[in-house]
């Protein structure tokens, strides 16, 4: 009967702890941070990284939108795929950088050999 009880309850209080959860603004600066590091590494020139850049702001938008409808636990959620997303975006468009560095400096490389 206790179990039955508590399988009963505890949904109840965790939906009214989750419904008065502060807005995530944190969480949203840290996903804008990380977003916004990847645009300034140029991810939107990189086919992976811009989508999952794309991706970021689209959760981004929607996280707002969630948190002006008082939703806050779905905005935290969404935040953290967000958040995750926007650091993928980052490590893609390093990846990006570092193999066009490692290509030019290849010709560069292969320019000096055939010169001698």
């Amino acid at each position: 009967m206790t179990i039955r009880l508590l399988t009963l309850v505890l949904p109840l209080l965790l939906g009214a702890c989750a419904a008065t959860m502060a807005p995530p603004a944190e969480r949203l600066a840290t996903a804008e941070a990380a977003a916004r590091g990847a645009k300034e590494l140029g991810a939107e020139k990189d086919p992976k990284a811009a989508l999952h850049l794309k991706l970021a702001q689209e959760q981004i938008d929607q996280a707002r939108t969630l948190m002006k409808e008082e939703q806050n636990v779905r905005a935290d959620h969404v935040l953290q795929r967000a958040h995750a997303d926007a650091e993928l975006s980052l490590a893609l468009a390093k990846e990006a950088t570092v193999n066009d560095e490692t290509a030019k400096a290849k010709e560069k490389l292969k320019a000096v050999k055939g010169g001698k």
